[in-house]
């Protein structure tokens, strides 16, 4: 069944490189020719499953940057906290002002 117009799924396209992965060029490309994909769809597939592969290890982070992390989360968490305080304060502040202003307005006009 010719996969011209169809979507290839992930899973789908690695399967493709590992059946591949031992035929000769000839082979290769009459296998391409038959699924319907050119070769270099599949030399591309191939490309990114050995970068999807080689990532887990490059990404993973030590302890000491896990640690790291945590602690500067931390902070943060602390400082979004007390910029909330901050905020809801001068909310207050704003409130208490216009009764104020509304109280003296009322006083002026008696």
């Amino acid at each position: 069944m010719p996969a011209r117009g169809r979507a290839w799924t992930a899973p789908a396209r690695l399967q493709a490189v590992i059946t591949t992965a031992a035929l000769s060029e000839a082979d290769k490309s009459a296998w391409c020719r038959a699924q319907g994909i050119y070769p270099a769809e599949l030399e591309q597939w191939c490309a990114s499953a050995t970068t999807a592969l080689a990532e887990p290890q490059d990404a993973r982070a030590s302890p000491q940057a896990t640690r790291q992390d945590r602690k500067r989360i931390k902070e943060l968490e602390r400082e979004l906290l007390r910029k909330d305080r901050a905020l809801a304060e001068t909310a207050a502040l704003l409130v208490l002002s216009k009764k104020v202003a509304a109280i003296y307005n009322k006083a002026e006009d008696a």
